[in-house]
């Protein structure tokens, strides 16, 4: 009897966490989606940087290549001070370069939550591409039309065992998978910083927000903006550009 108990009770508690971690199919589609719009099956990006800080403003200018949801390559060109300084991921592996040193750093989880480039993106930030979709539980929380658009309001939970700093994240998606808004939110739930769009457009042709600045919401002055100047997708791209020797050659092709 008390092991058909416990039984019983092991049962009911997985099936528990499997009804936690059940994600709202709605939800996912518009996600994937999202992910999927500035992605393509791979793509080829060139964008500008410019931090802001109150007393300062410094532009930067990069280039950067992906590989379906896993894969990005992303390489500064200018100015001449941060030329060739590059990140690399390849599925979960994280990997920096600085020609000035000639060295290649691959990064620990410890470091991921760190800001990237001086900027006001971290590099969990750059690494995440569908960790949405892996690491989190999706759910659709508000719908309403804006501008003639449908907008979905999706609130992103961690699973309890996710690799994740955050705990939770909002979404804010039109029906055309156009991000608007992404807010992040602490262990506590404070929001720290939000993602929004400040211009969409079409390049490469595709219609996205071409402008998105990340803002540190306890300190509103202090913003990264990245817009993007060309863009191309479904392109051709030698698989061996996401590799660390790419990385550390400075391959382009």
């Amino acid at each position: 009897m008390m092991r058909s108990l416990t039984t019983i009770a092991t049962c009911f508690a997985l099936t528990l966490t499997a009804t936690a971690r059940a994600n709202d199919p709605r939800a996912v589609t518009i996600v994937e989606g999202a992910i999927d719009l500035t992605r393509g099956i791979s793509s080829y990006a060139e964008l500008s940087m410019t931090i802001h800080r109150p007393d300062w403003e410094r532009s930067s200018s990069l280039v950067a290549w992906t590989r379906g949801r896993d894969d990005a390559l992303i390489r500064f060109t200018a100015p001449a001070k941060d030329a060739g300084n590059a990140t690399l991921k390849d599925g979960p592996k994280m990997w920096t370069f600085t020609p000035k040193l000639n060295r290649v750093i691959r990064l620990p989880y410890s470091m991921m939550a760190q800001d990237w480039a001086g900027s006001d993106f971290s590099y969990n930030d750059l690494s995440r591409t569908d960790q949405l979709l892996t690491e989190y539980t999706l759910e659709l929380i508000d719908e309403q039309v804006v501008d003639g658009h449908a907008q979905y309001r999706i609130r992103a939970t961690p699973h309890d065992d996710a690799p994740v700093v955050w705990g939770k994240e909002e979404l804010l998606l039109r029906d055309d998978y156009v991000l608007i808004e992404q807010v992040f939110y602490d262990q506590a739930m404070q929001p720290l910083k939000r993602l929004e769009a400040r211009e969409i457009g079409e390049l490469g042709g595709r219609t996205f927000a071409t402008r998105m600045r990340m803002i540190k919401l306890d300190e509103p002055d202090h913003w990264t903006e990245m817009s993007y100047t060309q863009a191309a997708f479904d392109i051709d791209i030698d698989d061996a550009m996401f590799t660390v020797f790419a990385l550390q050659s400075g391959r382009s092709r």
